[in-house]
């Protein structure tokens, strides 16, 4: 999303400015034709992890370049870019909204007590206090951080042993990938049972437009790890609209207005129930899946929505019935040596898009959504066609690594 966003508000004729604490982040990691942040019309250094020393400096800013809106692809700063946005008088979600959707405990409380179906859960810092929830609740249970994302420390844990171990590891991670002190507290929930959904959505002006709903491939029990999306999922309609409203009543509980919005659903026995709500675009590509079978472009949407624009939901006709993307997730620890399988991929005329890691990359199992070794993207002119066809491409790929040539 760092790349789609800024390419998008480019192509809708505007301009951006960039305010980042860490420059040399995006210049490390600039693809060969320059990441395009780096194409902003301003560069400011700031500390970004200091909301009560920023928002002074952006307002000076404001008063030298005029800003019409503010936004992050980044879950960490989805907070702080409400405050931004309050302060300045600009568009988008409120910060007690924000602030709510991004807190995994204050989702619950918030639209638990709205009546959205969701797990039964529990909330503390101490690994005796979680242990009795969890007898309380009953094993299998899931034990989460409130406030990192990629599915980074979520597991089920089976008992009382495998629950402390789960809560110290996250403890171990004081700090989030961002350079913020994370919260003590950890969520202890209900395990539930059934395959995941995400429904895309746009809110402006209260109202909510579903985009769609996508199906999630969820693997590498105990952990959770997404292994394959497919836009859109292959849903009986009526089903489809049960989930959509789960997802709708979340936005509404949490008071969500003027954004994009990701939510996660658990289809249960007992029917949909919430996991979680992201007030942004989804990661993992889902907003080109979404793209290429709609026309509409959720990047350019969210940009929309961060200036006030009410965006173009339309669509147009793409001749694209479903879309998918698979990924290819490691299963052992080495150096990697090399990936094969992929030599027709260029002549597929499936294939959208793929990429495939480069050799001398160190790898651990995952244990998260942040360390694929490789993803393809496939489109087929069949509503449900294409998860199946991106699964099979990434099943095909042999991993080598070098220090003892076993392939994963």
């Amino acid at each position: 999303m760092s790349t789609l966003l800024p390419q998008a508000i480019q192509e809708q004729g505007d301009r951006f400015s960039f305010l980042t604490r860490d420059l040399r982040h995006y210049l490390r990691a600039t693809p060969s034709a320059g990441h395009p942040l780096l194409g902003a019309a301003n560069i400011v250094t700031a500390e970004t992890n200091d909301e009560a020393g920023l928002l002074p400096r952006v307002q000076l800013l404001h008063g030298a370049l005029a800003f019409d809106g503010v936004m992050s692809s980044c879950d960490y700063y989805l907070p702080t870019v409400a405050a931004v946005a309050a302060e300045l008088g600009l568009p988008g979600p409120s910060r007690e909204a924000v602030a709510a959707a991004c807190d995994k405990a204050r989702t619950r409380r918030i639209c638990g007590a709205a009546g959205v179906p969701g797990p039964e859960f529990a909330l503390a810092a101490d690994s005796d206090e979680l242990i009795d929830a969890a007898d309380r609740i009953g094993y299998p249970v899931v034990v989460k951080p409130v406030d990192l994302c990629g599915g980074m420390f979520v597991r089920r844990v089976n008992d009382a042993v495998e629950l402390r171990a789960a809560v110290a590891e996250i403890a171990g991670f004081p700090v989030n990938a961002r350079g913020q002190a994370r919260s003590a507290d950890v969520l202890v929930e209900e395990c539930l049972t059934g395959p995941e959904f995400s429904v895309e959505t746009v809110t402006f002006g209260g109202d909510t437009t579903v985009i769609g709903v996508t199906d999630k491939q969820v693997v590498g029990a105990p952990w959770f790890i997404e292994a394959g999306h497919m836009f859109p999922a292959a849903l009986d309609p009526e089903l489809e609209t049960r989930i959509a409203e789960v997802a709708c009543a979340a936005i509404a509980a949490l008071g969500l207005d003027d954004t994009v919005a990701h939510t996660e659903i658990k289809l249960t026995a007992g029917g949909p129930r919430l996991v979680e709500v992201n007030p942004r675009p989804a990661g993992n590509r889902i907003t080109e899946l979404v793209r290429r079978v709609t026309g509409i472009d959720l990047a350019a949407v969210y940009a929309d929505l961060a200036l006030g624009r009410e965006p173009d939901l339309r669509g147009a006709p793409t001749g694209v019935g479903s879309a998918a993307i698979a990924f290819l997730v490691p299963e052992a620890a080495g150096v990697l040596g090399g990936i094969t399988g992929a030599r027709d991929w260029p002549l597929d005329s499936r294939i959208v898009d793929y990429d495939l890691a480069a050799p001398g990359r160190r790898v651990r199992p995952a244990n998260d959504n942040n360390g694929y070794l490789a993803h393809v993207m496939v489109v087929d002119e069949k509503p449900g066609a294409a998860a199946e066809s991106a699964r099979a491409l990434i099943d095909s790929l042999r991993v080598v690594y070098s220090h003892d040539e076993v392939s994963a």
